[in-house]
């Protein structure tokens, strides 16, 4: 029985951006919306939405509400996501304050509620 060598698994540290690690353009943005894509799933989810009714909720047709269940949300620009997010009864705040270092940043900040929990 031949024996195998083992290759070492070569690792890199991850800037935190899958994104930016991948070299696509525009990563923040990228980031950003698969944060909300993600909310929007945990949120249909939590509610034991059918993706028809979703649908009806968000104002999309449900093979629109399907690829954002499967977080695919490149169609949809972060100004539609934040639509979803409030016809499903959420506040979506953004706030704009200096950075630290010379170009700035864009993130999400969640908050929990009782009845979603990611």
């Amino acid at each position: 029985m031949a024996t195998r060598t083992r290759k070492p698994i070569r690792a890199e540290k991850s800037s935190g951006n899958v994104f930016a690690d991948l070299g696509l353009p525009h990563p923040g943005q990228e980031l950003l919306k698969a944060e909300l894509t993600l909310r929007i799933y945990h949120l249909i989810k939590s509610r034991g939405l059918k993706q028809a009714e979703a649908g009806k909720i968000l104002g999309i047709k449900q093979p629109h509400v399907s690829a954002l269940m499967r977080n695919r949300a490149g169609s949809f620009s972060v100004e539609r996501l934040m639509d979803f997010l409030t016809a499903l009864g959420q506040n979506v705040h953004i706030t704009v304050k200096p950075a630290r270092k010379k170009h700035g940043e864009v993130s999400l900040v969640a908050q929990r509620s009782a009845a979603l929990s990611l």
